[in-house]
């Protein structure tokens, strides 16, 4: 994969987007002041700024500018729609909570149109790269897959969908093909190396181990004498049908069943100092305030104590104390029964406060402690922990980490009450992408959409 080619990509699609933003809105002003249709120019400056943020928050959201997205045109496009849409809402939050008033409803949906239209155009330039980019034989990857099977199937499927990527076709024993391939079948194994000198292949992917082809290490010597690089794409599967990582341990290969980014202390340093952060700031500037406001209104509705103290699943499956604001009259089941949509021991009060996600607020000092995240998978009751567990092979996998108050499944829909079993075995695929897919950037890109999702609302908070 040409690293240097996809970099310069990225760059000309940022480059692109901000231009054709600021450039709508040059064109936009010029015509409507030429006219006369608008004044306070300092305002209409602002919201200038204001779009070009918009735009990076939304790209940040959908990450339409990450390697992978740009690679595959059909996915770049979709997510190009996804962040046009972000980019929709959060200028028509920009109008409503500021009351930009003076703004021309009439040049607001003129600039959002054409900036529209702008974005078409440069998807269209990046089409006619993409394709020239397929085209242009200097600059493209040729391969040549080993082997003709499920695993080599799957292999080419994905490889055939990569811009810098182009099967040239299989080597396998004709005696082995008993159907019809969608890619030529070259020749024989044995001719793998003057096939690559024919059709100029600099990549070869083999789906065979060498145990199982003793010629394969021959063929390993010569392409490496020839600059052709080989790439041995093992059929794990048979032992374990799941995604692996493989490490290395003074040299010896370490076959890991899950990438941690926050098995390195690096991260983990990061990740806490952000926590630190992030809850001394809401502990400081929004709890000092809001928690004497709240527990007022708790007590007048309901006589007991503020807070709901319950012991939860932590990192490695340690329990901890988790601190909610009490939403419920006191009742001998809040421990093992979980809340449901009209549920009658939830208050009026509690009503509110869980609808907005302001119960959780106190566990900002759980994450002071270091007892939880800000973001990460969502503490369970012990006992629904010991109960998953039997049910869902992977469950205690999300344990590895520390909850969260907030999550990458919680954000995507897998919040509230879980009364199907299926709900709860996705709400643990996306903890487990979490933990496998760690950055800052991801964590920063949760608390926007948190907040973004108790600004509109769900439908799950109850």
């Amino acid at each position: 994969m040409n690293k240097r080619f996809l970099r310069s990509l990225k760059l000309l699609l940022v480059a692109m987007d901000f231009c054709s933003i600021n450039a709508v809105f040059a064109l936009v002003s010029f015509v409507f002041t030429h006219y006369n249709l608008i004044s306070h120019q300092l305002e209409y400056g602002y919201f200038n700024l204001y779009l070009n943020a918009a735009w990076l928050i939304s790209v940040l959201l959908t990450n339409a500018y990450s390697q992978p997205s740009i690679t595959f045109f059909e996915q770049f496009i979709k997510l190009s729609l996804r962040s046009f849409i972000y980019f929709v809402l959060l200028v028509c939050v920009y109008l409503f909570f500021l009351k930009m008033v003076t703004l021309s409803r009439v040049f607001v949906i003129t600039v959002l149109v054409c900036t529209g239209v702008a974005f078409l155009l440069t998807r269209f330039i990046y089409l006619g790269v993409y394709q020239y980019r397929k085209k242009t034989e200097w600059l493209l990857n040729k391969v040549i897959v080993i082997g003709y099977n499920d695993l080599s199937k799957k292999l080419v499927n994905h490889l055939s969908s990569d811009i810098n990527v182009r099967v040239v076709g299989y080597c396998e024993e004709y005696e082995n093909i008993t159907e019809l391939s969608n890619y030529p079948i070259l020749g024989n194994i044995s001719k793998t190396f003057e096939l690559c000198k024919e059709h100029g292949v600099n990549e070869i992917y083999s789906t065979i181990a060498p145990e199982h082809n003793t010629f394969l290490y021959d063929l390993i010597h010569r392409a490496d004498q020839n600059c052709i690089r080989f790439k041995l794409v093992p059929d794990l599967g048979i032992f374990m049908n799941r995604q692996m990582h493989i490490d290395h341990l003074q040299g010896m290969p370490v076959v890991a069943l899950h990438n941690e980014p926050l098995q390195d202390l690096g991260n983990r340093i990061k990740k806490r100092f952000f926590d630190l952060i992030v809850s001394s700031l809401v502990v400081a500037f929004i709890l000092s305030w809001l928690m004497p406001l709240i527990s007022l209104f708790i007590w007048i509705e309901s006589r007991g104590g503020i807070f709901f103290l319950q012991p939860r699943s932590g990192r490695n499956n340690r329990s901890f104390i988790c601190i909610k604001f009490r939403s419920m009259y006191q009742n001998n089941s809040a421990h093992h029964k979980q809340a449901t949509k009209n549920d009658s021991r939830v208050t009026r009060v509690g009503r509110f406060l869980r609808r907005t996600s302001l119960d959780e607020l106190p566990q900002f000092i759980n994450v002071f402690k270091g007892q939880m995240s800000v973001s990460g998978p969502r503490p369970h009751m012990i006992k629904q922990t010991d109960e998953y567990a039997q049910l869902i092979n992977d469950y205690m996998v999300r344990q590895f980490l520390k909850p969260g108050i907030t999550g990458w499944a919680q954000v995507n829909g897998f919040r509230g009450e879980t009364p199907e079993l299926n709900q709860m075995r996705k709400r643990v695929e996306h903890d487990i992408w979490y933990m496998e897919n760690w950055s800052l950037l991801l964590d920063l890109k949760i608390m926007f959409m948190t907040v973004f999702n108790a600004i509109k609302g769900e439908q799950n908070a109850f």
